[in-house]
């Protein structure tokens, strides 16, 4: 009988140890979608859900997934091409706007596009070209494709090396591999904000301002990057990556002129989504990072002191996917969206 009351007492302990170490809890919102990847908050609680494939979905706040939208631009869907971020006007409640950025074009000619438009129903609307990435490319790769909104009004976008043109990212005169500010309050030309980038998934604004991207390299040299206008953050110039092949991309890691990534990954994970914990529901992650690695289908957590890196951990095992995108809502949670068909999007509360 004593045994059995220690054996009783020692699982009881080791259950609440278990959760105590978990502390959060993870639901599945949606599932069974198509190549899922990104996601935006409605203020009625609702969600937005872009597909590679090109449709634009209204998940509800329970989770039933709608129909595709009607009205959504036709997006080039091939390699790593289609409809990629779908971003919310803060305004929304008084302008319905949204934002998509998306591949355009065909097998000959094709790039980054960002297209404004209002949400109507079951359909989008009033669809006003933004920005459109010159010049065109043939190959369907690098195309980045993040957004986030600026605290003075205007969008930033990624924008790829489109793989066969990365000494383009060195130029500024073209939109391989930059970021580009958006200004859509005043409705100005659209500009390079930051340069020398290869393939940009990650992008993400702190409540002080600060941006934060990260990049995939090629055969390691992942990056996370913090943006300043007018930097030149390397690529290909120097990297800390290596060719598939093999071969050098380049000798140099670091250069007078060019940024250093705060972070690296050697090998590389594939980063895809970017969120930064600042809501409080997360109250001990206050002002890290949490970044999607595709290879290693988990979530990385990244404790971040004065702007470094400091500690790395893989979080929300449950999950155990491809991860496409990472967000944090309005309602304190993290929402994470799987890559593939079929994907989903869970969320995350404590």
């Amino acid at each position: 009988m004593r045994r059995s009351y220690l054996l009783f007492m020692f699982l009881s302990v080791l259950a609440l140890w278990s959760a105590s170490a978990r502390a959060y809890d993870v639901k599945t919102l949606a599932g069974d979608l198509a190549n899922p990847w990104s996601l935006a908050f409605l203020p009625d609680g609702s969600y937005l859900l872009a597909e590679l494939g090109g449709q634009l979905r209204r998940i509800t706040a329970n989770g039933e997934v709608g129909p595709a939208l009607a009205g959504v631009p036709e997006v080039y869907f091939a390699g790593q091409g289609g409809l990629f971020d779908v971003l919310v006007d803060p305004d929304f409640a008084a302008n319905q706007t949204i934002y998509l950025s998306f591949a355009a074009g065909n097998a000959e000619a094709n790039g980054t596009k960002v297209v404004s438009a209002q949400l109507n129903g079951n359909k989008i609307n009033n669809i006003r070209e933004l920005f459109s990435a010159l010049p065109q490319k043939y190959a369907p790769l690098h195309y980045g494709g993040r957004m986030i909104w600026l605290q003075e009004g205007a969008l930033l976008l990624t924008t790829g090396d489109g793989f066969d043109f990365r000494e383009s990212a060195q130029d500024p005169t073209t939109h391989f591999g930059k970021t580009i500010h958006i200004p859509v309050r005043s409705r100005g030309a659209p500009t390079v904000y930051s340069f020398g980038h290869r393939n940009p998934q990650g992008l993400a604004i702190d409540t002080q301002g600060t941006i934060y991207l990260h990049e995939h390299g090629p055969r390691g040299g992942d990056e996370v990057n913090i943006i300043q206008r007018d930097r030149n953050y390397g690529w290909p110039a120097i990297t800390y990556g290596i060719d598939y092949n093999g071969a050098y991309v380049s000798p140099f890691t670091e250069h007078p002129d060019m940024e250093q990534p705060v972070h690296v990954w050697t090998p590389s994970i594939a980063p895809s989504g970017l969120a930064i914990v600042q809501s409080g529901q997360f109250p001990e992650w206050q002002g890290d990072l949490l970044v999607g690695a595709l290879v290693d289908s988990e979530v990385r957590h990244l404790e971040m002191e004065n702007g470094a890196v400091v500690k790395e951990t893989a979080v929300f095992p449950e999950i155990n996917a491809r991860i496409r995108d990472l967000r944090e809502g309005p309602d304190g949670a993290i929402y994470v969206v799987t890559d593939g068909n079929p994907g989903a999007v869970y969320k995350v509360t404590q």
